[in-house]
């Protein structure tokens, strides 16, 4: 509670305005009619001006429009025709003016209306009067206007102002805009009776504006605050953003001691953009500072801007274990409509700190939990009416594991689609072979480097940032098919890479401490590495289909599709020194060793050795063709198709030219779906055996010396899959079982109401398992896991949640979250655990729902902060 008077005295501005006192009576008083409905008009009826009785209209002020009024039971018009008397569903319009309720007194002559509701037969009063000028409505018990001058009385009154409700037994409308109000309450709560509010002994309200109030108190479940009490009181009002002090919240933890958190000032700068400046101080030095801005322009661009800096401080300085950890967070968001410009566009997503202040400074378990983050701004440009378009970006990516950060600025892409050469522009029939060679062109400018956080600023543009300019011709032949039914693809590619720099190795070997050392030195000089290929694939599809002999069964046939293809590869050897991409030295032992001149380029080498490879592969889909279940809709049978196995495929290569190891490993992978369960699986099998120290050797498994004949060995694998429940709809369930579930209530009034038990509810659990094994000497690691999450919802109001991982090989549970939610109209309540781990804590709050009073709450909580 002390919480509550807390927040509630820093929520209101003290202003110098004080609200007039209501005056009792302000204008003339209207006799209630004494005439009674005439239940023979019992059509509607409508007029718009009294052109019964003539009298001098010299002295009689004229509006500016005429007022219209109907009803819809009766209207009674006085002998002298200044006064009409609406009965039932009645209506009064003057301009922007709308007055409905079920009786409605007008005197023609002062202009002014009276309204009020009518009883029921059981004394239950109907149709109150409900007045709109505007966008501004309200409802209220009695109503008594003026149209001329604009002023009117009020009782009982009940209206809408921004995120808030406005409360009043007595209000006196002064102009268009502008109310006085006398016993008022202010609230967020949107009932009849308001849970909790403010009561305004004196106020003013300008619509659209502002709330000034005198002295006021918080009442909360009808039980009045009396101190501390607020003399002056202003409530900011405006439908449109404006300018403001932004409130701090407060709390303690152990490690970094008392503290006001997120206060500062909001700047509406204009309607393009704004600007928020918060900050956060602590009772043990600790602190931080925050700027956000928003931007937009319409039909142009729009985005956001956020940078952080935090320092925390913790324990003393002149103690041994203190410590200082600054780090900072910047993230901007730019989209560029796509109605701007249809041929360049500009975009970023910037992501950016420091690896100590997501796991210091935050307070959600998505930031925490996440240990990689990546950057990009990009601008693209595409020429109109031509194959050429360019792009240029700036990348960036850290792990805040090991504290490396990757950057690569600039990237420059330029890049040509495919044309034709060869083809004619006015040809006629179809084309010939030639003028199917197409060709296209990407180059790609790279600038990088990878390093840790504290060193990056210190690394050599010149020395430590790789950089280097790509070339990719594919050329593409034309294709044909083999046989009818295998289609052939040939095609060309070419590949050249611009350096800057290049490797040289030297060996020495110390006969003292006999060990060699091998002397690696960098020379900045251009040099070219390129490479090309040339390759042939082809593809097919095989159809089999297997009709079950059984008429009576569900399952018609089963259809089975193969996917076979092959392809052929030829690349030279760029090792050959002819290229002068590799370069050797001998060693000690006379052995000769080669290495890469391009070694760790920015875009690779050309590879060593020459290979002709024929790559292999099939994939296999199964599925069933059955009956619909519970097709009654006509007496034409349905099918429907159901999968058995999704995709069942492996792949491979085999190198006709190389020495050894010609065989590449074979990869296997799966997919299938078993009642509704997605089951994923593959693996990857060596077919060659290693030696000790888990180096492959030229030898196959099936030719070992046990004599076992074996296909390979099985060096990985996975599998996993998932469930997921939740509970029926409730219109499914009724409809499966044919009546309604509830529990039938009575209330005083003689009405009924069933109350629902259905519970809402989801849950969903996945499994995973990897296995990897280097060799036979080896021993095999095994991993799995189980995902749990669900949720349930006890009421409309109550909602629960849950979400953990356990890990079986460790046999404990990792990152684990409980969570209650609990509505109470117009408060919340939330209860979040985290009941193990370095993050483990937990938090109790009850707050209004409100936006505008987000500071009126009550919060207990322990941060993990104070686990260490």
């Amino acid at each position: 509670m002390t919480k509550i008077i807390f927040t509630y005295i820093l929520f209101f501005f003290c202003v110098n305005t004080y609200a007039q006192e209501l005056p009792d009576t302000e204008l003339s008083s209207i006799p209630q009619p004494e005439l009674k409905p005439d239940s023979i008009l019992s059509s509607r009826v409508s007029a718009t001006q009294d052109s019964i009785a003539k009298r001098d209209t010299a002295n009689t002020t004229v509006l500016e429009a005429p007022i219209n009024y109907n009803a819809s039971d009766s209207i009674v018009i006085s002998l002298d025709g200044q006064k009409v008397y609406l009965y039932k569903e009645a209506m009064v319009t003057y301009q922007t003016i709308e007055l409905k309720a079920d009786y409605i007194e007008l005197d023609l002559e002062t202009k002014e209306v009276y309204a009020e509701g009518v009883p029921d037969s059981v004394e239950v009063v109907q149709g109150s009067p409900v007045f709109k000028d505007g966008e501004e409505e309200f409802e209220s018990k009695t109503l008594r206007y003026n149209f001329e001058t604009q002023k009117g009385i009020i009782t009982e009154v009940k209206t809408q102002q921004g995120d808030g409700y406005v409360h009043s037994e007595r209000t006196k409308k002064i102009d268009a805009n502008s109310f006085i109000l006398k016993k008022g309450k202010y609230t967020t709560c949107d009932a009849d009776h308001p849970h909790f509010y403010l009561r305004m002994t004196r106020a003013k309200v300008i619509s659209n504006k502002k709330i000034i109030t005198g002295p006021a108190y918080l009442v909360l479940e009808d039980f009045p605050i009396y101190f501390p009490m607020i003399p002056f009181g202003f409530f900011p009002n405006s439908p449109s953003y404006s300018s403001g002090i932004i409130i701090p919240t407060y709390g303690e933890e152990q490690s970094r001691g008392f503290f006001l958190r997120e206060g500062g000032y909001y700047w509406a700068a204009s309607p393009y953009f704004d600007l928020t400046m918060k900050g956060d101080i602590y009772s043990k030095g600790s602190w931080g500072a925050n700027v956000h801005t928003n931007y937009k322009k319409r039909y142009k661009f729009s985005g956001n801007f956020d940078f952080r800096y935090n320092v925390n401080r913790y324990s003393d300085p002149d103690l041994p274990d203190f410590s200082r950890s600054p780090g900072f967070s910047v993230k901007w968001s730019h989209s560029q409509d796509s109605k701007a410009n249809p041929y360049q566009s500009f975009s970023a997503s910037v992501n950016l700190s420091t690896t100590s202040y997501d796991k210091q400074n935050s307070y959600d378990v998505q930031s925490y939990l996440q240990t990689t983050k990546s950057s990009s701004i990009s601008y693209s440009k595409k020429w109109e009416n031509s194959p050429f378009n360019m792009s240029a970006s700036f990348r960036h990516s850290q792990n805040s594991r090991d504290t490396t950060i990757s950057l690569s600025f600039p990237e420059l892409t330029f890049s040509m689609a495919k044309i034709y050469p060869f083809r004619q522009k006015d040809r006629v029939g179809a084309p010939k072979w030639y003028e199917k060679i197409g060709f296209s062109y990407t180059g790609n400018i790279k600038n990088s480097i990878t390093a840790k956080e504290d060193e990056l600023l210190n690394q050599s543009i010149i020395r430590d940032w790789q950089n280097g300019w790509k070339h990719s011709i594919p050329i593409s032949l034309p294709n044909f098919n083999l046989f009818k039914y295998v289609n052939v693809s040939p095609s060309v590619s070419y590949s050249e890479r611009w350096y800057t720099n290049y490797i040289t190795q030297n060996y020495a070997y110390d006969n003292v401490a006999q060990e060699g050392t091998v002397w690696e030195d960098t020379i900045y000089h251009f040099r070219r590495n390129y490479n090309y290929s040339f390759s042939l694939s082809s593809q097919t599809n095989i159809y089999g289909m297997y009709l079950m002999k059984n008429p009576n069964s569900r399952m018609k046939a089963i259809r089975h599709k193969m996917s076979p293809s092959v392809s052929f590869s030829y690349t030279p050897d760029f090792g050959d020194p002819k290229y002068e991409f590799y370069d050797s030295y001998m060693d000690h032992e006379g052995n000769q060793i080669y290495y890469n001149r391009f070694k760790g380029a920015i875009f690779g080498s050309a590879g060593r050795g020459e290979s002709a490879a024929i790559n292999f592969g099939l994939t296999n889909n199964l599925e069933a063709k059955m009956t619909a279940k519970n097709d009654t809709t006509s007496d034409e049978e349905k099918f429907e198709k159901v999968k058995i196995i999704d995709n069942l495929g492996f792949s491979g290569s085999y190198n006709f030219i190389a020495d050894s190891l010609n065989l590449s490993t074979i990869r296997i992978n799966g997919r299938t779906t078993i009642k509704g369960v997605s089951l994923n699986f593959g693996g990857t099998v060596d077919p060659y055996n290693t030696d000790e120290k888990g180096t492959r050797i030229n030898q196959f498994m099936w030719n070992e010396a046990s004599g076992l004949a074996k296909l390979g060995r099985l060096t990985n694998a996975n599998l996993s899959f998932g469930m997921s429940f939740k509970s029926k709809k409730k219109e499914e369930a009724n409809a499966e079982e044919g009546d309604e579930i509830g529990e039938q209530i009575m209330y005083p009034d003689g009405s009924i109401e069933y109350y629902d038990f259905d519970i809402p509810w989801d849950f969903r659990f996945n499994y995973s398992f990897s296995y990897s094994k280097r060799s036979n000497y080896h021993d095999a690691q095994v991993n799995q896991s189980l995902n749990f999450s669900g949720r349930l919802k006890l009421t409309r109001e109550w909602n629960m949640s849950l979400s953990t991982n356990f890990d079986i090989q460790a046999g404990e549970f990792s990152f684990t979250t409980f969570n209650i939610n609990r509505r109470l109209h117009c408060w919340n309540m939330a209860f979040n655990f985290v009941p193990f781990g370095q993050r483990k804590h937990y938090s109790f709050t009850i707050n209004a729902s409100s936006a505008m009073l987000k500071d009126l709450k009550i919060d207990k909580k322990r941060s993990w902060f104070d686990n260490n």
